[in-house]
């Protein structure tokens, strides 16, 4: 697994990889992780634990995260890799008829 990987996701208890969107998230919000760390009541150093794919939520911590970002715990955290963001906001443009013919 390489370092962005491993930055947005970490091994489950039954081997699976839980991929994070929490990095995403922060950012587009301005927050750094003692924010969101104090918002959630854990240690930022928890937070970074997550970010690095050393840590797995309790289901928990994962409902506070998504109650401060406003989102579903199933939009923050997957068993699947997230698409980029880009891809999902551009592919579908892409995707769309021309409306050319042949």
């Amino acid at each position: 697994m390489n370092d962005r990987n491993r930055s947005q996701s970490t091994r489950s208890a039954s081997g699976g990889t839980i991929h994070s969107r929490i990095p995403v998230l922060r950012a587009e919000r301005g927050m750094s992780r003692q924010d969101l760390a104090a918002a959630v009541g854990v240690n930022y150093q928890t937070i970074g634990y997550l970010e690095r794919g050393d840590y797995n939520p309790s289901l928990e911590l994962a409902f506070r995260i998504g109650e401060v970002f406003g989102l579903p715990i199933e939009a923050i955290f997957s068993r699947e890799p997230f698409p980029p963001l880009s891809e999902q906001v551009y592919g579908r443009r892409a995707a769309a008829p021309s409306g050319g013919g042949a």
